[in-house]
C-alpha cells in the first residue's frame, strides 16, 4: 500500500505532495517513488550521501530530538551539530509537520537560554523540561515520556516519523506509532543504539555516516542571544 492513499484513509488533512514553496530549511524534492511493504527488509544507511532519504516517498515527516542523547552522540563524534543543517538534512524535501527538540533545562544558565531561543525561531519546537539534582549529585533529565506522548499523539497528522534517539525506553513508543501506519526512521550512533529500537524501527541511519552532512562549519557560528538582548 502506498503512503498516498493510506494517508488519505487515516487523516483527511493530511497530503504528500510536496509544497512548491518550501521553509527555508527543506531541500529538493523527493521523488514519486512508493514505501514498500512492511516485510521489505530494513535498510541501514551506509552511503556517506545518506541517499536512503531519497528512497521513498516518505510524506509528511514529524522529526523528534533527544536533545541530551544527540549531544553525547556528537561528542563521541567529535563533532559540534549545526542545527539548520540537521532539520533541512533529516526533512531532506519532505512536507515538514513539526520538529520537536527535548532537553532538559537550567533556567540559571543564560547561555543555554539563548541556545533555546535560537532553536526556537529557527524551525524547531522546544520542549523543555527542568533539571532536577537526585542523590548522585549530578543533574539530569528524561523526557522519553514526553517524546512517546508526541510522537503517538500526532501519529494521525503525519505519515514518516524521524527520532533522533538511541535509547532503547523509546521502542513501545515506536512500535505503537507502527501500528498506527506511521513509517519509523531511528537516527543514532548505531555502536551506542539499543537493538531494541533499531529492531522496531522502518529503517535505521547511523549518524556516522552524515555526521559531514550535519557539522557546523569550524570557520561559521551562531550568535546565541538571550530574550535580554535579543533584537530579533
Amino acid at each position: 500500500m502506498i503512503i498516498t492513499n493510506f494517508s488519505k484513509q487515516r487523516n483527511e488533512f493530511k497530503e504528500t505532495k510536496v509544497l512548491k514553496t518550501k521553509p527555508h530549511w527543506q531541500g529538493q524534492n523527493l521523488s514519486d517513488t512508493a514505501v514498500k511493504g512492511k516485510d521489505t527488509k530494513k535498510m541501514q544507511d551506509t552511503a556517506p550521501d545518506s541517499s536512503i532519504f531519497n528512497r521513498f516517498n516518505r510524506g509528511r515527516v514529524a522529526i523528534f530530538i533527544d536533545g541530551l542523547n544527540l549531544f553525547h552522540t556528537a561528542l563521541q563524534l567529535g563533532i559540534e551539530i549545526d542545527y539548520v543543517k540537521l532539520l533541512c538534512h533529516l526533512t531532506n524535501g519532505s512536507r515538514l509537520l513539526r520538529a520537536f527538540f527535548y532537553t532538559g533545562v537550567d533556567v540559571s544558565n543564560e547561555k543555554q537560554q539563548g541556545f533555546l531561543l535560537w532553536m526556537r525561531r529557527n524551525g524547531y519546537r522546544v520542549v523543555v523540561k527542568e533539571l532536577v539534582l537526585p542523590a548522585e549529585n549530578f543533574k539530569k533529565s528524561n523526557l522519553n515520556v514526553e517524546i512517546a506522548v508526541d510522537m503517538i499523539t500526532l501519529a494521525p497528522y503525519y505519515d514518516t516519523a524521524v527520532l533522533v534517539s538511541g535509547d532503547g525506553d523509546l521502542a513501545y513508543a515506536v512500535n505503537a506509532a507502527s501500528r498506527m501506519g506511521v513509517r519509523v526512521e531511528v537516527v543514532s550512533l548505531q555502536t551506542t543504539t539499543s537493538e531494541s529500537l533499531i529492531d522496531v524501527a522502518d529503517c535505521f541511519i547511523d549518524l556516522d555516516s552524515i555526521k559531514a552532512h550535519i557539522q557546523k562549519d569550524s570557520q561559521l557560528g551562531y550568535s546565541y542571544r538571550t530574550s535580554s538582548n535579543s533584537n530579533l
